[in-house]
């Protein structure tokens, strides 16, 4: 089966993006460009986390109501966050209510402000595990590779939670680290050129 889909406007894109309607714009805009803002890291670690068990176009569905349970995941807020909060988020209908992964934002998000004062930004700390394109497999053949391991790793070294490889990896690939757009996409080479032009950030 190929990995990829022609549809109505005749060009052809990744196959996953055919299986909801609210996929191709997040696929043909979102899904594989660079990303250094800190927010939409931490934004995107944290759904990746909800996502756990779920599909991700249930989580995408609720994605503009997670930002506002999530105080547009701004960790500095949310590490403020009490045992009130966590009794109020799980009464939001809106969101995945799951008291562990809940907990885990707010965990997280408390981890984050450490490592961004001991990092510079948690951007320059996740950059640093950018794949070499060269030693990558083929698009979308894995699910995990040494470098989401690696950054799973050191994660959960640091407190994090609900941070495993699998999910690290699912980061990689939304935020751009690597470009796992199908050989044939239409996007692939425009997720390359924004990568090429990329500034990667630095502490």
């Amino acid at each position: 089966m190929s990995d990829t889909i022609v549809g109505s406007d005749g060009l052809a894109r990744c196959r996953w993006c055919d299986a909801a309607p609210e996929f191709l714009g997040y696929h043909d805009k979102e899904w594989g460009f660079p990303v250094a803002d800190d927010q939409r890291l931490f934004e995107k670690l944290s759904l990746e986390g909800f996502q756990s068990g779920l599909s991700w176009r249930t989580i995408l569905a609720k994605r503009e109501n997670f930002r506002v349970a999530f105080q547009g995941f701004d960790f500095a807020q949310i590490a403020r966050f009490t045992g009130s909060d966590v009794e109020r988020l799980l009464l939001d209908k809106g969101i995945v209510r799951h008291r562990g992964k809940i907990e885990a934002v707010i965990n997280n998000a408390r981890q984050a402000l450490e490592l961004v004062a001991k990092e510079g930004s948690l951007a320059a700390f996740v950059w640093r595990y950018e794949p070499d394109p060269s030693q990558l497999a083929l698009p979308q053949s894995v699910s995990v590779s040494a470098e989401s391991s690696a950054l799973s790793k050191e994660l959960k070294r640091r407190g994090w939670k609900f941070v495993g490889p699998t999910t690290v990896y699912a980061f990689m690939q939304a935020m751009g680290l690597v470009n796992d757009h199908a050989t044939d996409c239409i996007i692939r080479d425009e997720v390359e050129r924004a990568r090429n032009s990329f500034k990667r950030p630095e502490a």
